[in-house]
């Protein structure tokens, strides 16, 4: 098992960590397929942080601060995936199958359990190195930041808590809205996407979403040229380079 290579992940492979876990990387027709909703709530939860559930973990009696996102994983959001709502990723690998179990060694945890297969019984095995591995891919392919901000006293801690409580009464009750129907509509329309209706489906999720993030940086950096160039806009020895470099890396 190697680190994630994003030249494979922009490519679209199907990405093989063990015999027995290997992560499918999606098309937009597939995720449509799915339900985006239950996808895109299955993605957020596999790689959330504490994060990211503060008002969760307050409520429950935990503070955010003091646990990892591995701890988070083993000791409370495994079991919240069947098999059927992880499929489209992960395949016949079954998460709630697992158990907690502890190294006598170094006291440190583990998710495991035993598999009939052709030739006998295998094991699997998720410790903390393998699911930083999968969720990094996760992130990566579909452009998710890792939150691990940490407040610089309680005071803040308590203010981010609250904040984050008053953001998820807010949307308790609104309506989902598709995150994707306006892109797909917005780069097949753009004359820069090389894709149409019909085609758009069959792209990898981190292929779209890479594009859609290019075509903007490529605008923008024609945007400033002509500007720059046209001596009644932005001066461009102030503008930082990277702007205008469209080959360059996608923030």
């Amino acid at each position: 098992m190697t680190e994630n290579d994003e030249f494979k992940i922009y490519r679209g492979y199907d990405y093989k960590i063990s015999d027995h876990i290997t992560i499918h990387q999606a098309t937009l027709n597939e995720i449509c397929d799915f339900g985006e909703q239950d996808y895109y709530n299955m993605l957020y939860n596999l790689t959330a942080t504490p994060q990211t559930m503060k008002v969760q973990l307050w409520d429950m009696g935990v503070d955010y601060t003091k646990i990892s996102a591995w701890q988070l994983f083993y000791g409370m959001l495994f079991k919240l995936f069947p098999k059927d709502k992880t499929s489209i990723l992960f395949g016949n690998l079954d998460f709630q199958r697992f158990e907690v179990i502890q190294r006598k060694s170094d006291d440190s945890f583990f998710l495991y359990q035993k598999v009939e297969t052709h030739s006998g019984i295998d094991e699997i095995v998720i410790d903390e190195f393998t699911y930083n591995i999968i969720t990094d891919y996760l992130r990566q392919a579909h452009y998710i930041e890792k939150d691990e901000r940490v407040p610089a006293n309680e005071t803040t801690k308590m203010v981010l808590i609250e904040d984050a409580r008053e953001d998820q009464e807010m949307n308790r009750n609104k309506k989902y809205h598709s995150r994707l129907k306006n892109l797909v509509s917005a780069m097949i329309n753009c004359e820069g996407f090389k894709y149409s209706h019909s085609q758009v489906w069959d792209m990898k999720i981190n292929a779209f979403m890479d594009s859609v993030r290019r075509i903007s940086k490529i605008k923008n950096a024609n945007l400033l040229l002509q500007s720059g160039y046209s001596g009644f806009g932005v001066n461009l020895k102030e503008i930082n380079k990277k702007q205008l470099d469209w080959t360059g890396e996608l923030d």
